[in-house]
Order: C-alpha cells, then structure tokens, then sequence
C-alpha cells in the first residue's frame, strides 16, 4: 500500500487530491494499524527491505516446493510473522517514531515470542506422539506464545478482536477446563492457533495478499481509477461515480477498507467536495464503496478463497452466487450519489480534463493476470499454485507495459527490479496482520471446538427466535457487527463462519452459502457502522468532516447491505440457488428496479424532488421488488408506478420538500 510505482495514464485532473495527498500518511497511521510502521533509513532499512523480501520468497518456496506437514508450516510461518512484527510495528499507534531505532524489549519480545512457535516446530513429530501428556515448560511455552500473539494483535489489529478472543477463554475457563487442556488444545493442535484460519492464510491468502501488491505495482489500481473517471467523470455529479466504480474494482484487490478508503479516497474525496457534494457525504461514498469492495467477486478481499475452502464448494460457485447481491449493493449507493447530485444540480468534470478512452483501451493488458487467475482457478489449479503463476504474470504483464511506454508512447516507465522488489516487501508488510489475525481467530474457534460453545450458540439463538427465521437474522446480524469491528476482511470472516454461520445453518436449516454469505456481509459492514466504523472515520478526515455524521451517511449509502442479506437468507433463489432461468431473470429485473426505489426513497428524488409520501411508497415499492416472488413484485411496481405516474402529471409544480 505504500511505496508502490503507480505508473499510468492521466488518472484526474492533475490538481485533485494535491492539497490531502500529503495528509494520507498521517491518516493511514491513525485509522489504519498496518501503516503505523518504524522508520528505518540507510543499511537498517535495506536489511529490514530484504527480510520481509526473504519472507515473501519463503512462502512461495514453501507452499511450491516444500513437502512439510500442516503441523510444521503452520507453527513457523507464525513464529516469523511474530519476530518480523517487532521488527515492523512500534509499541504505542501514534508516538512520534525515533530513525533506525527499535527498543531493547522489543527484541526480547521477538525472541521469546517466535521461541515456542519454533520449538513447535523443531519438536513437531514428538509432540504429536505425546498428545495432551505435554510437558510444564510447553504449558508456559504455550502460554507465552498466547499472550505474545495478543500484543503483536494489539499492535496490528486493535483491541476489538482481542477483547472477544479473551472473553472467550475466560469461558474455557468458567466452562471447567483446565490450564494445561486449555494450552494444549488452543496451542499443540490444529484446533486452535495453528487452526484453519492460519493453514489458510499461510498458504493462499499470503499469496493472493502478494499477487495484490504486485498487481499494485504495476499500476492496475491508478488504470482503474483511470477507466472509472473515463466512463463516468463527465457525468452528473460524476466524482462520487468515479468513487464507486474505481473502489468496488480496486476495493476487492486490496482486502483492506481502510487502506482502500485513503488510497483511492485522497484523489475522489476532493474532487467530490469541489463538485458541491458535502464533505460528510464525499468520505462516505468513499468509505461505503470501499468497504463493499470487500463483497465484489471475483477476490472479495480474498475472501471469496476462503468461503470455498470453508463451505465446501468450488471456488466458482462462490463467485457466480455473490455476483448479483454485489451489483446491487453498489447499485444502490451509485443511484444514491446521482439522485443527490440531480436535486443538487451537481455537474460533472468538463470531459478535457478526463483520460481518453484512446489512451486507455491500449492498456487493457494490465487486467490481463486478474484475468488469468480467475480463468486458471476455474479450471482446477490449486489456488496457491494460481496466485504463484499469476504473480509472475504480473512481472511479464510490467515489463510489456515498460517496453510499450519505452518504445511506442516515448514515455518514461520506471518499472525495474526495484519496483518487484518493493511488491514483495509490500506483500510482506500486509501479511503480518492476516497473519496476526488469523492467529487470534484460531484462538476464538478452538474455544468454540473445545468447550461446544457453537452449540449454545446454536441453541441460545434458536430459542429466542422460536422457529422464526427473521428473529434469528436479526440476532446473528448484531453478533456479527459486534463480532466484526476492527478486524481485517480474511479474519472477519473466519469469525464470522466459526461463531456465526453455524447457527443459520444447523439451528434453522438455512443454504450454506447463503448463511455464509450473510454473515460475512454484516461482518464487514462494521467498518462503518458506529461506534467503531474505521472506515468511514478515515473517510472523514481527509474530507475534513465530522466523523460520526460520515459514518452515519456511509450506513445509509450502503443500505443495501443490511438489506439483501436478508433476502437472499429468506429465498436464496437470489444467489442463483433453486431457481429457474424464469426466476433469475425477473430477479434480476426487479431487484435493479427495487434498488432504484429504495434509493429513491432515501434521497427524496425521482423526477422532482419528493413529498414525504411520495418517498414512503417508493421505498416501500422497491422494498417489495427486493423480495424475490411474484406476488411481491407486483405489489412493488404498483406502488413505483403510482409515484411516477404522480410526479409526471405534477411536474411543473412545486413539490413539497
């Protein structure tokens, strides 16, 4: 996310986004732990460059080459990410950073910290022999590696997650396990720390987060901030549509709302505001777009890897159900963003100062490896092996991109093996906190195995809403958002599927793609939901507003994703799961036409501005058109019509605010 060549043709206007650019720095390390980074300079900074250079290398060699067992990868992948943290992140967010400096209990804290991962490793073959007959020095190596992993998570995460981490060991306690159960099952297995979520992440996710800094690298992200200002720049109030193209394209590459926010925020956020649009409004368009990056195929944050690897199902499938409630979700904040901009009278950028499709088409080949790993997956290669293959594209695809600039536009291209070099330490660097995360989910997830926890879960749930569904999604939705503040997009999820998913599925027979998809949605919408909403704070500063009001207008912008959740959870047929090609048609056509009446609603305009009741039924008729069946469809664009036919024959009088 930083210190990438972003090479590209004309992005904006030139003068967009000066003024903050310089800001983005201080922004990142406020909302965004990652960034919050020591400074080295000189020989100090080459030799921490070639670690987290080597570590990249590693993970390639390991998940290509290597034959070790999950047993032995998963422990010193962990206990490397742990010493490359204390080497990466200061102790305190915020404090003013000393050059070439890192305190002498920071590297104790390294080395006692990756010590019990590496003993784990070194020792693998004779622990799982013992089983539970571990030793009182593996006890206290145990515990030792626990609470480590909780700072390096204070340090690169937040509190948020391990609040919940902790409350649910002090279960495992209050549920009459024992100390050295406990370690044993949370530490010695691949039940806990060691668990799914860090065999997955030490596998694919390190090397999709690694294909995304490459793909950073060679400029994807500024071409399609590029393609986006091309096609809707021009447009009315065409700045926040440029916001929402660009960051739904380059939001599922990058995993991080956060960083996805102030990236591509730092050039649409000021040209929205010198269009007329209020600065709480621009940070959340930008924040509620970025954020639904997260949920648009075919990466999802990565994500969408996962969710195959969790539910069981081709990777394909994933993609081909999460399509349509993706569209729609950036559906609605599109036609929010026009429908403020014509009761604004908003005006687009003049289309001289906007990149030519002349120059852009030639430079289709960058999408080229995103292509490819979509297509190769598909195909039946292993994910890992994908990521790999298409990384390397990346390489080729920069080098094209190098001679083409060199040889036919005259242009400088500052492409070298600098620039690769740089995408490694960069895939790196993002690797420590999934990997973090990852850690401390495990830890969440082992308690859940351990102490049957998911079935209280289950039965507590289940319970209360008494065979009714719509009573147990409203429950899991809370959990979720309560579950999800703070923590990165892979770690999300997992949570999400461990704790949550479970209770839709086994507790109230729900599709398993269909509960997963729903509590991964509200899992990610706590980036900017209040309290905690990183996102949409982050928004907020570089538009130089109120925090809170912003992220109360990115909750409203991103309305559809506290609505077609529950949709697809009542009739999954709008994942495409039993349902007729009738059926996925009118889908399709209704769902738009609901989305635009939600928006509507929401906005107060139409073809004119809206009296309150006009707004109640438009809301209410694309409310019914969301709802996959005939009958509600009907009722749906009744209402809508009404309401037009109503605006039509009054339009030249004034209407009632």
């Amino acid at each position: 996310m930083e210190d990438q060549d972003k090479k590209t043709v004309n992005t904006a206007p030139a003068e967009n986004g000066t003024n903050v650019q310089a800001d983005v720095d201080e922004i990142m390390k406020k909302y965004d732990r990652e960034s919050n980074v020591r400074i080295w300079e000189g020989v100090p900074k080459y030799v921490v460059s070639g670690l987290l250079i080597a570590f990249s290398l590693f993970l390639m060699w390991m998940n290509l080459v290597s034959t070790w067992s999950e047993t032995k990868r998963r422990p010193l992948f962990l206990g490397l990410v742990i010493l490359l943290v204390f080497i990466v992140f200061p102790m305190r967010k915020g404090a003013v950073q000393r050059v070439n400096r890192i305190p002498w209990y920071d590297i104790i804290l390294a080395i006692v910290g990756a010590s019990p991962y590496l003993y784990f490793f070194f020792n693998e073959q004779d622990l799982m022999i013992r089983a539970t007959r571990i030793n009182q020095l593996e006890v206290v190596l145990g515990i030792v590696g626990a609470l480590i992993l909780f700072e390096c998570c204070r340090r690169v995460v937040g509190l948020p997650i391990l609040v919940v981490a902790t409350c649910f060991i002090a279960y495992a306690f209050y549920d009459g396990k024992s100390l050295k159960r406990i370690v044993y099952d949370l530490f010695y297995t691949t039940n806990g720390i060691h668990g799914t979520p860090i065999g997955v992440c030490s596998t694919y996710i390190a090397l999709f987060i690694i294909f995304g800094a490459f793909l950073e690298a060679t400029g994807i992200s500024n071409f399609f901030i590029s393609c986006a200002n091309a096609l809707a720049g021009w447009a009315t109030g065409g700045p926040a549509k440029v916001a929402v193209i660009s960051s739904a394209l380059c939001g599922m590459v990058s995993g991080s709302s956060v960083g996805n926010t102030v990236t591509t925020g730092s050039v649409t956020i000021p040209m929205m505001k010198k269009t007329g649009y209020p600065p709480e409004f621009a940070g959340a368009v930008e924040a509620s777009a970025s954020t639904g990056g997260q949920i648009m195929p075919p990466i999802m944050g990565a994500a969408a890897f996962l969710m195959a690897e969790m539910v069981g199902v081709p990777y394909s499938d994933i993609i081909r159900r999460a399509i349509l409630p993706a569209i729609l979700y950036f559906t609605g904040i599109f036609l929010q963003v026009h429908l403020r901009a014509k009761r604004l009278d908003l005006k687009g950028i003049p289309r001289n100062e906007l990149p030519k499709w002349g120059q852009l088409l030639p430079k289709i080949y960058l999408l080229i490896p995103l292509v490819v790993l979509v297509v190769i997956i598909m195909s039946g290669y292993t994910m890992a092996r994908s990521a790999i293959i298409a990384t390397i594209l990346c390489i080729v695809i920069s080098l094209v991109d190098k001679a083409v600039d060199t040889f036919f536009y005259h242009q400088k291209n500052d492409t070298s093996i600098f620039t690769f070099l740089r995408a490694l330490e960069n895939g790196a660097r993002n690797c420590l906190s999934i990997g973090i995360a990852c850690g401390v989910a495990g830890i969440i997830a082992g308690v859940v195995t351990l102490t049957g926890l998911g079935q209280i879960f289950i039965s507590a749930i289940v319970g209360v809403a008494n065979g009714q569904l719509m009573i147990a999604l409203f429950f899991t939705m809370i959990t979720c958002i309560v579950l999800g503040m703070g923590v990165p997009t892979t770690a999300n999820y997992i949570i999400m599927a461990t704790t949550c998913a479970p209770i839709l599925v086994t507790g109230m027979n729900m599709d398993p793609i269909a509960a997963n998809m729903f509590v991964f949605y509200f899992g990610i919408v706590a980036d900017i939901t209040p309290p905690v909403a990183l996102a949409a704070y982050a928004g907020s500063a570089i538009a130089k507003a109120n925090p809170m009001k912003t992220a109360f207008q990115a909750t409203r912008l991103a309305i559809a994703a506290f609505l077609i959740p529950y949709i697809f959870a009542l009739n999954p047929a709008m994942l495409f799961i039993n349902s007729t090609p009738f059926q996925v048609v009118q889908i399709i056509i209704t769902s738009f036409i609901g989305m635009a009446g939600v928006a509507a609603g929401l906005e107060g305009y139409l073809i004119k501005n809206m009296n309150i009741l006009e707004r109640i039924m438009v809301a209410a008729g694309g409310l019914a058109m969301l709802i996959p069946g005939t009958v509600t469809d009907l009722i749906g664009v009744g209402l809508v019509v009404v309401v037009i036919v109503f605006q039509l024959l009054h339009k030249d009088k004034k209407a009632v605010a």
